[in-house]
């Protein structure tokens, strides 16, 4: 099975003036977030603006992020959607671009129950021979995958080799990394989280922090990792801040206005998102001054 790696970043889609994707960028976004720690991108998942794409934009973008990073990182393609025959579709096209894997969130708006969502998953990881990694995020999809499901998932779907837990419920996070088979991944979904999913066995994050201080969360998971607990809960609080702040007003708006004053441009954002306010913006700077940027911005122009 592919190494996915512990530190995944959520990967924000560049866009140019005229809001189209700035492909180039991307490439350039990608190599920069590979230098400064990552293991792997979700590219098109929620950070990037995922419901304002269109599917050739996907494929374009997965198979051009995956050119610029080669075997440097995975590439992770986020194309789930809330219904199964688009996934399908989707998951196949991911396969062409040349991912590494797919990100397949649960299905939004809709509301399937807990059968819904079995044979959802399933039908889609039976149409690829990817590496499919699950993402309960209910506060964007209403509906919570139980551990219940994830874990009938895990053990009759073999190609589902994970999970990204957003649910912020660490009873259950904990009650799938304690069940699940061997080899089964659960990173957390979300960064203020990190620190207990991977003290728990957990196997990493999948990040927005990690745009800008990418260095410092993998430090932070190696500290876990190998039971240094005390440094590691230093780290945690130190980064807290920023975890928490990059999601004062919906992401991705708070993380590509922190990338565009750190001086990496990434553009604005699609409708129906906006750009930060003032007061949010100001917050934001207040934020972004008590940390040093692993970033290296050098690599935007």
């Amino acid at each position: 099975m592919t190494d996915i790696g512990r530190l995944i970043t959520a990967m924000v889609t560049p866009f140019d003036a005229a809001m189209e994707i700035d492909y180039a960028q991307a490439r350039r976004l990608a190599q920069a977030l590979v230098a400064s720690g990552s293991d792997g991108l979700v590219v098109t998942g929620t950070t990037g603006e995922n419901p304002s794409l269109a599917h050739e934009e996907n494929l374009r973008i997965w198979t051009e992020v995956k050119e610029a990073v080669g075997d440097s990182a995975t590439v992770v393609a986020g194309s789930g959607t809330n219904g199964t025959g688009e996934t399908i579709k989707l998951a196949r096209m991911a396969e062409e671009a040349g991912a590494d894997a797919q990100l397949l969130v649960v299905p939004y708006y809709n509301k399937p129950t807990q059968e819904g969502l079995y044979r959802h998953f399933k039908a889609v990881a039976e149409s690829t021979s990817l590496p499919c990694i699950l993402y309960n995020v209910p506060s964007r999809t209403i509906v919570n995958m139980t551990a219940e499901t994830t874990l009938r998932l895990a053990n009759d779907v073999p190609n589902i080799v994970g999970t990204k837990e957003a649910s912020g419920d660490l009873a259950q996070i904990a009650a799938i990394i304690r069940d699940a088979p061997d080899g089964f991944r659960v990173w957390s979904g979300n960064d203020s989280d990190t620190f207990g999913v991977v003290s728990l066995g957990g196997w990493g994050v999948v990040s927005v922090a990690s745009h800008l201080i990418g260095r410092q969360i993998k430090r932070l998971i190696e500290f876990t990792a190998s039971g240094d607990l005390a440094a590691a809960a230093e780290e945690h609080k130190r980064q807290l801040p920023m975890a928490s702040g990059l999601f004062v007003v919906s992401n991705p708006i708070p993380v590509k206005y922190c990338l565009n004053r750190a001086g990496f441009n990434v553009g604005g954002l699609r409708l129906p998102l906006v750009e930060a306010d003032e007061k949010t913006g100001a917050f934001l700077d207040a934020m972004l001054s008590k940390y040093e940027i692993d970033l290296p911005v050098g690599a935007a122009a």
